[in-house]
């Protein structure tokens, strides 16, 4: 934006380019006849849905810069939860924002549908960038892969080049889930880091002691649960032991310890702890994200079955079919997982140095 010419005050219509800005409602150059009423308002909605996209990568990208680092110093953690939530915000508030395009009836819809022609939703580049991003696997879309997806259309002219370099540099880059992973591996475990001499025997006795003590409560679970009638220990126990057997293979998949998850389950285990109280905070605003994006998966879903049932897509989708799909997409599968195999506070093992992480357990 040029430069406000000297004596001459800023305004609020300079400061937003708001002529420019109002200029774009009125479909592709040369399109006619002018958008209806209500075409106008299908437009709006999606290009505010696109702004706050943009804002959204601007928050990940930074936050991503703070976590895909060597050591995070606690100074900044702050920090990169606030990105987390502003993003989480935004989502919740474009989950809201469907209920606008809900005022649009079906018949009105249709009025205009034939003009948007092969167009769809699934072409947004930025959507599918912040979830490479973020860290959705190709597999999720059903093997197909965002940057071979994105080739095709700069290749076809549906998106720039510059559009294709930037989401080609995102791509090449660790996503927030593998820096996220990289970071939980190393967290202290019972005061060992990460390199220790000691550090693989420390995190293994960690390990066995939680599932010592997953195995103590399930016995306690059988025991109950057959006591008050609801249950016979035949089929009781077989579902017990079939979680502590998840446990293990969360913890060492292959009977490989994973150290990332190891330290997950850590901090989710102790999360009172001082030093711990941050990433338990971080690990919390991961989970909040999530969770807001597949509400707006899910409002998004309803809006487009409540507004042309279950027809095929303008891309050649399956519509709501496809949409529904979408609401069982994960990144952070571990964030969710761990919670399957947490036990209270009262059957952990107190740990032996908890002066450590910031306070004496005697005091």
């Amino acid at each position: 934006m040029a430069e406000v010419p000297s004596g001459q005050r800023m305004t609020y219509g300079g400061y937003l380019r708001l002529e420019e800005l109002l200029q774009l409602q009125e479909g592709p150059e040369g399109y006619l006849p002018q958008p209806c009423n209500d075409e106008k308002h299908f437009i709006i909605v999606h290009q505010a849905f696109e702004l706050w996209f943009k804002l959204i990568l601007s928050e990940l990208k930074c936050a991503h810069a703070i976590l895909n680092s060597d050591k995070v110093e606690e100074k900044v953690m702050p920090k990169l939860v606030h990105h987390l939530e502003r993003v989480t915000s935004i989502f919740s508030l474009m989950s809201q924002q469907w209920k606008v395009m809900e005022t649009l009836a079906p018949q009105e819809f249709l009025a205009f549908r034939d003009r948007l022609g092969t167009s769809s939703g699934f072409e947004s580049w930025q959507m599918r960038e912040l979830e490479v991003l973020l860290g959705l696997e190709h597999e999720t879309h059903g093997g197909m892969n965002p940057l071979t997806h994105m080739r095709k259309l700069a290749e076809e002219g549906k998106v720039s080049k510059s559009v294709l370099e930037n989401f080609e540099n995102v791509s090449s880059q660790p996503s927030i889930r593998e820096s996220l992973e990289d970071w939980l591996s190393r967290t202290p475990i019972n005061g060992s880091l990460s390199g220790d001499d000691n550090d693989s025997e420390v995190v293994s006795k960690f390990i066995d002691s939680h599932i010592s003590a997953m195995k103590e409560h399930s016995e306690y679970v059988i025991s109950h649960i057959v006591k008050i009638g609801h249950g016979v220990e035949s089929q009781v126990r077989p579902r017990m032991e079939a979680s502590i057997t998840q446990a293990e293979s969360f913890l060492r998949p292959e009977g490989v310890v994973n150290r990332s998850r190891a330290g997950l389950l850590f901090i989710e285990s102790y999360r009172e702890l001082p030093l711990l109280s941050w990433p338990r905070i971080l690990i919390d605003s991961f989970v909040e994200l999530e969770q807001s994006m597949l509400l707006f998966r899910n409002s998004h879903a309803r809006m487009v079955e409540r507004m042309i049932g279950r027809r095929m897509g303008t891309g050649g989708s399956s519509g709501v079919d496809y949409l529904d799909a979408t609401l069982k997409y994960r990144i952070f599968v571990d964030l969710w997982a761990v919670r399957t195999i947490l036990i209270k506070r009262d059957n952990l093992k107190d740990l032996s140095n908890p002066e450590y992480y910031g306070f004496n357990s005697n005091n």
